[in-house]
């Protein structure tokens, strides 16, 4: 997807990230498709194990935070509400496991968005007016910053949690 693979630690993700330049919510509108960025976070591959596809922006500033993959072609979008993001935090190995991936993959219907979970809008983050997503429901905003025309880093900050997880979308329609 790029040549953007793992860094050290939040530090060096970090320099990458205060290095790029800010974005518009008009400039995201559409399907992305993400993967970690590994810092030593304890998310790192938790998301790609339980089958993620990336993200959806809408042109009304509204997004679908989290799309997950349901059998060979379809996307399932995933209310964040329903999903215990401490024992995430906490059990970072389960969630890498197979035993994660199979429980998942019963439960992601019952997970399932009816509509979009998040909200597009500037904020100041880290000394830049930037583009973030302000998750509807639970204590989280995804700051983004331009890799290139079609591509995008983000970091996930959780209110109270002092890691923070990086990401990267591309977008794909």
């Amino acid at each position: 997807m790029s040549d953007l693979t793992s860094f050290d630690d939040e530090t060096a993700a970090f320099a990458v990230f205060d290095s790029l330049p800010p974005l518009l919510p008009s400039q995201v509108t559409g399907l992305w498709q993400g993967r970690s960025l590994p810092s030593h976070h304890p998310l790192d591959g938790v998301l790609e194990n339980l089958g993620w596809y990336g993200k959806r922006f809408h042109a009304d500033r509204r997004a679908d935070a989290l799309l997950f993959r349901w059998g060979e072609d379809r996307l399932v979008p995933v209310d964040p509400a329903r999903i215990p993001l401490v024992l995430a935090l906490h059990a970072p190995r389960f969630g890498r496991s197979r035993a994660a991936q199979n429980l998942f993959s019963h439960l992601v219907r019952r997970l399932r968005a009816y509509g979009p979970v998040a909200s597009l809008r500037l904020e100041r983050y880290r000394g830049v007016q930037s583009l973030a997503m302000v998750y509807d429901r639970k204590p989280i905003t995804d700051h983004f910053r331009r890799l290139d025309e079609d591509r995008i880093m983000g970091a996930m900050a959780v209110e109270g949690e002092a890691r923070t997880f990086f990401f990267e979308l591309e977008r794909t329609g």
